[in-house]
Parts: C-alpha cells; sequence; structure tokens
C-alpha cells in the first residue's frame, strides 16, 4: 500500500495543476489536499497561468453574487468560460457554474444551464445549512471511477442545485439534489472531497488521472 502511495505521488508530481484565487474561502485545504497527494498546485488569478495549466480547480466557499462581482471585475468569467483543460468546480464553485443562483438573484457562469435553489424546510427537523456526512448515489462520471453504490461525502451548503440532465451523483436532504454535475471539460461537486477522508483522495486522484 505504502509503494501505491508513492508511485501516485510520483505520478502526479509534475502536473500543473492550478487554483483559480478570487475572494472566496477554502483555496488552501484543497491545496494541502492536493499536496498530500504530491501536487505542487499554484493558486493564481494570473490568466496566462491559468490558461497553460494541465487541469484546473475552482473552489469557493462565500456568497454568490459577491464573488460574481468580483469575477467580472477581474475578467475571470470569461477566462472560466473559455477554458479548454479539466476544471473542477466544489461548493460555491459548482454552484458559480451554474446559469443563475438564488443566493443574491445572481448570474452565474452558465455552463451548467440550470439554476441554484435555497433550501427550504419542509419539517422541524430540516437543518439548513445542510451540513456533515451523506451519501452520493447514481454516480455517473469519471470523477468516481470504482465506487460503489454509495460513497459518504462531506457537505456545507445552504444552496443546492436540482437534479437535471447534467446531474453526475445524487444525494437527499430535504429533497433529492445534485452532489456533482459534469458537462464536457467542466465537472463539479458541491461536497468537500478535500475533507471528505479516502473517497475525497479517490474523487481528487480521478479528476487528476482525466
Amino acid at each position: 500500500m505504502q509503494h501505491y502511495f508513492l508511485n501516485k505521488r510520483r505520478k502526479f508530481k509534475h502536473m500543473g495543476i492550478a487554483i483559480i484565487k478570487y475572494n472566496a474561502g477554502n483555496l488552501f485545504s484543497v491545496d494541502y489536499a492536493l499536496r498530500r497527494l504530491g501536487v505542487e498546485p499554484v493558486i493564481t488569478d494570473d490568466k496566462e497561468t491559468l490558461l497553460k495549466a494541465d487541469k484546473i480547480i475552482f473552489p469557493g466557499v462565500g456568497e454568490a453574487e459577491t464573488t460574481m462581482r468580483h469575477l467580472r471585475e477581474n475578467g475571470l468569467d470569461r477566462l472560466i468560460r473559455d477554458l479548454k483543460q479539466p476544471v473542477l468546480g466544489i461548493c460555491l464553485g459548482m454552484q458559480l457554474l451554474c446559469r443563475h443562483s438564488e443566493e443574491g438573484d445572481a448570474d452565474c457562469l452558465g455552463i451548467f444551464d440550470t439554476e441554484v435553489k435555497r433550501f427550504r424546510p419542509q419539517r422541524h427537523e430540516d437543518k439548513v445549512p445542510h451540513m456533515g456526512w451523506n451519501t452520493i448515489t447514481g454516480t455517473d462520471s469519471k470523477l468516481f471511477a470504482g465506487f460503489g453504490k454509495e460513497e459518504f461525502v462531506y457537505f456545507v451548503h445552504s444552496y443546492y442545485v436540482p437534479v437535471n440532465p447534467h446531474t453526475a451523483a445524487t444525494t437527499d436532504y430535504i429533497c433529492p439534489f445534485s452532489a456533482a454535475l459534469h458537462k464536457d471539460n467542466f465537472y463539479a461537486t458541491q461536497f468537500h472531497p478535500e475533507k471528505s477522508g479516502s473517497t475525497g483522495r479517490r474523487i481528487l486522484e480521478n479528476f487528476l488521472n482525466l
């Protein structure tokens, strides 16, 4: 097992992985998770560096409307839409890849033609935000290569993406929703792979292997 992880680290070591730098939290936890895999990512908003990267990660914790304004002011909205290499959006990053968010009535990047909605509790025990471990099922993407029928991952979110034609995994909390999305070179997870233990590590490895 030790040799397996050493070989993985060697394989990923020379990849050019960029984490998009913008006004959102959680960048450094993703950076740390990648370094544990032997990757040395760069956190940057430099357009040339992003365009030349082998793979891009677009993480985030924050508020949609404020973040979209920042992306537009810095020209990152156009750049992200034009990326051709594999891109992985995480949490807020996934929501911003959608067409519109109820959070701040924000128009987003429109990669995935779907809306982001706020959880509306139906019962007294329904708590918002949805926080903690939950299962993903119906996995249908190379991100989940080698997965079984159910895997546990870690969520923290008050807004969700309904199930739609781009759904690559589902979770049920208050209602069924998209735990992951996939379209062309764009992949996204509502949960945090960097906080999801061995399951999250496998997802990051699968992304690096694309």
